[in-house]
């Protein structure tokens, strides 16, 4: 059956995905940076209140993936720390200058990661060339693969993760980006066995002053009175319609 990913930007985001059927959970901060680490808090109090697996992102910056030795260093501190805490894996990725996977850091975060199932982010996406991206990231041991096919959606990308799919063995193809329940059968049809979702909607703030003339944001259009949320039912929707699929 194919197993539900859900992408959480809090704790209790967490809990009300594995409340309405989530699979695992992918721990990120950050949603307008497209995902960042995880504070030590926020990453503590998932292992002490969430029981389904949870894998937290490592990525210290928004941005490309190309990062800087001492971006570099935060990354690997990050991974040794997720590993202690007892996560059972942990979402990260590295490119070099010229878009390939940076082989010698991977290294480096396998090293770091072991005992982790390793997933290698959406820099995936970022890459020159993803089959052989996909080939060097079986070689370092990766569990899996998070992509949209290299494009803005993973259902417009479904031809590159139908192809790299078909491939026997490691790394496991988790589709992502704009999985919805409305489009969700494209991806099971397609005999994928991973898909990934922020099932998420816009949450306003229940401040009643705003001071709407200033914004904390480098996006002075940004509303700093909304936020991100997991949505219970859009989870529960995907998961009923996973099962369906694999009904006799």
């Amino acid at each position: 059956m194919t197993l539900l990913e859900i992408c959480c930007y809090s704790v209790s985001c967490a809990l009300s995905a594995q409340q309405n059927g989530a699979d695992r959970i992918e721990l990120c901060a950050a949603p307008k940076e497209g995902g960042l680490t995880p504070s030590f808090g926020a990453l503590k109090a998932a292992r002490q209140a969430v029981t389904i697996p949870v894998h937290p992102i490592v990525r210290p910056r928004g941005g490309d993936f190309c990062y800087s030795e001492a971006e570099f260093a935060t990354m690997l501190e990050d991974i040794r720390l997720i590993r202690d805490l007892g996560f059972p894996g942990v979402v990260t990725g590295v490119l070099d200058e010229e878009g390939q996977v940076d082989f010698p850091r991977m290294q480096l975060i396998m090293q770091a990661s072991s005992g982790l199932a390793v997933t290698f982010h959406r820099a995936f996406d970022m890459c020159v060339d993803p089959s052989q991206a996909a080939k060097t990231l079986g070689q370092l041991g990766v569990a899996r693969i998070l992509t949209s096919g290299q494009q803005a959606s993973a259902e417009k990308g479904i031809s590159i993760i139908t192809e790299l799919n078909a491939r026997s063995g490691v790394p496991i193809i988790m589709a992502g980006a704009g999985v919805r329940a409305g489009n969700l059968d494209v991806f099971l049809n397609a005999g994928i066995r991973e898909v990934h979702s922020s099932a998420g909607q816009l949450m306003p703030s229940p401040m009643r002053y705003r001071n709407t003339g200033l914004s904390m944001s480098a996006d002075a259009s940004a509303d700093e009175y909304s936020r991100y949320v997991v949505d219970g039912d859009a989870v529960a929707e995907m998961k009923a319609k996973i099962a369906h699929h694999y009904l006799p």
